[in-house]
């Protein structure tokens, strides 16, 4: 009786309802093609800003910092041992274990907006009551903690503290300027003067 009925509808009615479904579907693709550029668009202008505005210049300050105390501890290295020297030898030699230790991570500002889109992320899945969820971490960034402690430990390893579990603090972007502080304050010593961009 069902088929009876369909064949006895209005054709009219019939193209009028198939008409509706096909624009509510395009309707629907376009708003996600829209949704998914507006998304993309968002992120390469992100990342954009975030490459020129803070990757490139901290990035290339602790370059330039590491590059003139290698250089710095190569002079004095390749220099006769004058008397006074020992100490300045081994002044390059802390800045430059310091500054070997600073991660990018370290000293480059939050990403608040990430925060906040991870917090809200986590506030929505939550209400849906799926406790006891796993969430991925994408792969990238497990393995960047792996080494990240891996690092940390062969750091605490080498730094002679016996065997105690103490943590130190990761450097800050103040610890840099206190490095390049005594980069500049090294150089004076030598007779050297740095010039910075």
């Amino acid at each position: 009786m069902e088929d009876e009925a369909f064949w006895n509808e209005d054709p009219k009615a019939l193209q009028d309802s198939e008409w509706a479904k096909l624009s509510s579907d395009f309707t629907n693709a376009g708003y996600r093609e829209g949704i998914t550029a507006g998304k993309e668009s968002a992120l390469q202008q992100g990342f954009d800003e975030g490459f020129a505005d803070v990757g490139t210049p901290l990035g290339r300050e602790l370059g330039v910092l590491r590059g003139i105390s290698s250089a710095l501890l190569s002079f004095l290295t390749q220099t006769d041992n004058k008397l006074g020297q020992e100490d300045l030898l081994r002044e390059a030699r802390d800045i430059m274990s310091q500054l070997s230790n600073v991660r990018f991570s370290d000293i480059a500002p939050p990403d608040l907006e990430a925060q906040r889109h991870a917090r809200e992320h986590l506030e929505s899945v939550m209400e849906d009551d799926n406790e006891g969820i796993d969430f991925e971490v994408p792969e990238e960034v497990a393995e960047k903690r792996k080494m990240e402690k891996l690092e940390d430990m062969i750091a605490q390893m080498g730094a002679g503290s016996g065997g105690s579990e103490e943590t130190t603090a990761r450097p800050s972007m103040a610890d840099v300027r206190h490095l390049k502080q005594r980069l500049i304050s090294l150089s004076d010593g030598l007779g050297l003067s740095l010039q910075w961009s």
